[in-house]
Order: C-alpha cells, then structure tokens, then sequence
C-alpha cells in the first residue's frame, strides 16, 4: 500500500507580526478561511488512489488545484491541529510567542487549547487504521503541524517514509509505503 501525504498550498493570508490574543485568536480563524495561492503541479499520479482531504478550505483548493475535479474524501480526522491564544491579553506580544506558547501548551496537554496531543494522536492513529482497512493506495492533502503526528502513527503501523523532517513546505509530499 502507498500513500503520497501533501501538506497544502501556501495560504494567502498575512498574519500580523504583534497581537493581543483576542487579535491572535481572530488571526487564526481568518487564516482558516483564507484561500490558496494558486499552486504548481508536478503532475501527481492520481490513478485509482482514493484523494483523502480535511475539512478546511485550504485542504480542498489545494486538491482541486493539484487533481481537478475528483471526488474527495472529505475527514475531519486529518484537520490541522487547532491553534488558540494559551493565555488572555491585552497586551501586543510578537507572533512567535503565540505560536510557539501555544504549540507548548498542546505538547503538554494543557485545556488551555482547543485539543490536546493526545487527542492529535487518537485522531491520527483513527485516520491511518482506516486507509489501512481499506487497503488501497491514496493520497492525503493535510497541514504541516499534524503531519508529524500522522507520519508517526504511520511509522508505528509499518509504513516506511522516504523522508522525514523538522518541517513541510507547503506543497511537500511524502510518500509511505507499506
């Protein structure tokens, strides 16, 4: 079985470089609705692989831009992991604190973000025994954060990667085999 995981096109969105968190958090839920930009195909064999996508918009345009018109299946078990202001302020902090606080917070499985790593992980683990029981080959268009968790959950179901890294750019793929 194989499975080509992209993460999706870049997304046309600026965040801005300083926010309080009410700021951070409207920032989060625009970039969520923010369309792709327009991407360049490699020309990805399609064939009779089933084309997984997660429910957010930017998942969809980038299938509809690299595959055309297919029917897709749509998951939210393969959603970006959501991201939220970990603390309340007023104050403006730089956009790599929020980040980088909130991704902490879900590493450690605060209740202060919207979901937790285990539940990444449950979600993932879910995602990957289903493609495994249909047993066909497929594609999967997801996001940069939760393809690491997946990628894990992949490796611990016997899929081997032909690579590995800190980060995805968008439009990377992955391909595993199994």
């Amino acid at each position: 079985m194989r499975a080509i995981v992209i993460r999706h096109g870049k997304v046309d969105f600026q965040w801005r470089k300083w926010s309080t968190s009410k700021q951070f958090n409207k920032d989060c839920k625009r970039y969520d609705e923010a369309p792709v930009c327009p991407l360049i195909s490699d020309g990805l064999p399609t064939g009779e692989r089933d084309i997984y996508i997660s429910s957010l918009r930017r998942s969809r345009e980038t299938a509809r831009q690299l595959f055309g018109a297919k029917e897709f299946i749509c998951t939210e078990l393969i959603d970006e992991v959501p991201l939220c202001a970990g603390i309340i302020s007023n104050k403006r902090l730089p956009l790599l604190f929020w980040n980088v606080s909130g991704r902490l917070q879900w590493f450690i499985n605060s209740s202060s973000q919207k979901e937790s790593r285990t539940e990444t992980t449950r979600r993932a683990q879910k995602f990957v025994e289903m493609i495994m029981k249909r047993k066909r080959d497929c594609i999967i268009v997801t996001h940069g954060f939760f393809m690491h968790t997946l990628l894990k959950q992949m490796k611990k179901h016997g899929f081997r990667m032909n690579h590995k890294r800190f980060s995805y750019a968008n439009g990377e793929c992955v391909i595993a085999e199994r």
